[in-house]
């Protein structure tokens, strides 16, 4: 794509945290529920085997136009970064939760992404235009500023799809679906707030935002970003940001929309080696795939996770020099 024209700059923000480390659980034991542990996915949604260290390690390769890395946390601090801190990391800031909720510190701890990604626009410091990430996101080749932003505008990345409700053959299991926390149903959530009658689905791909886009929806919407970030676990009355952030570019008319969301996605590790070696040998050497998406790695069988690591460890080392500054 042909480089934007966009001057101010650009950060990059990920959040993660270290489920396994044992003040983080004994702190989520204290606060979690046997009904929220027995939840679908309650403890991978914690769980990580350092994919944060080849998130970060694939935007300093390759999207070299980014400003900062703010790595958005619980009182933690990378495995990879708190080891191997140099010179290499110096774009690298941690913040912690407590900088970004402000006069809502008494609703802490939280542990939750979407009330997390609620005030990540409360970053000091990050600049008016920014790439969220989950710490699972990586990009497989070089970027460029236009690739996010065109003309200072989001580069938008999704699908139009029917609201699940809407849709016959999903019409039987929504009533018992809408009442669990899932992805799609939260991105509804949001588009419905701001009248739209279908939803422009986003995937699990780096997602561009303006500081200013998410101010404006919760100054035009009082109470609705303290509601939101104040579940300390995932809850089915909450909305993505994220999703709210694009429908309202898309409503303002603000951004450019691609229908093609250039991801190799992995959710699944069942199937046999030989595909899986397969898919991300051919598919990430593909031109068109600027993104991959490793999504619970943690659960994916030791042997298949060796392979995957290998790879992502080949493929994203960092050297010495100003190649990456």
């Amino acid at each position: 794509m042909r480089e934007s024209k966009l001057e101010s700059p650009v950060d990059a923000v990920i959040t993660w945290v270290d489920g396994e480390e044992q003040k983080h659980k004994e702190k989520i034991n204290r606060y979690a529920s046997n009904t929220i542990k027995k939840n679908n996915g309650f403890s991978s949604r914690y769980a990580q085997v350092n994919e944060i260290k080849f998130c970060v390690h694939s935007i300093l390769k390759h999207a070299n136009f980014i400003r900062n890395i703010f790595i958005v946390t619980d009182n933690q601090i990378p495995k990879f970064f708190a080891d191997e801190k140099s010179h290499l990391y110096r774009k690298v800031k941690i913040v912690d939760h407590t900088e970004i909720f402000g006069d809502n510190k008494r609703l802490l701890p939280v542990f939750n992404s979407r009330s997390i990604e609620t005030k990540i626009h409360r970053i000091p410091g990050l600049a008016e235009h920014f790439i969220y990430f989950n710490d699972d996101m990586i990009l497989l080749r070089p970027v460029s500023k236009s690739d996010f932003f065109e003309n200072n505008l989001p580069v938008l990345r999704g699908k139009w799809k029917p609201f699940k409700e809407n849709i016959f053959s999903k019409k039987l299991r929504f009533k018992k679906k809408i009442n669990q926390a899932g992805h799609v149903y939260a991105q509804e959530k949001g588009a419905k707030i701001l009248g739209f009658h279908r939803l422009f689905k986003f995937h699990h791909t780096p997602q561009p935002m303006r500081i200013s886009t998410i101010k404006s929806f919760f100054s035009n919407n009082n109470g609705l970003e303290e509601f939101n970030s104040s579940f300390k676990f995932r809850s089915a009355e909450q909305f993505l940001t994220q999703g709210v952030a694009n429908h309202l570019e898309i409503k303002n008319g603000s951004c450019r929309i691609l229908n093609d969301y250039q991801m190799v996605h992995f959710r699944s590790y069942s199937k046999p080696i030989i595909w899986l070696k397969f898919k991300l040998t051919y598919f990430c050497n593909k031109k068109n795939k600027f993104f991959l998406n490793l999504q619970d790695l943690d659960l994916c069988p030791p042997f298949k996770q060796t392979y995957f690591m290998d790879w992502l460890d080949k493929r994203y080392k960092l050297y010495g020099g100003n190649k990456y500054s």
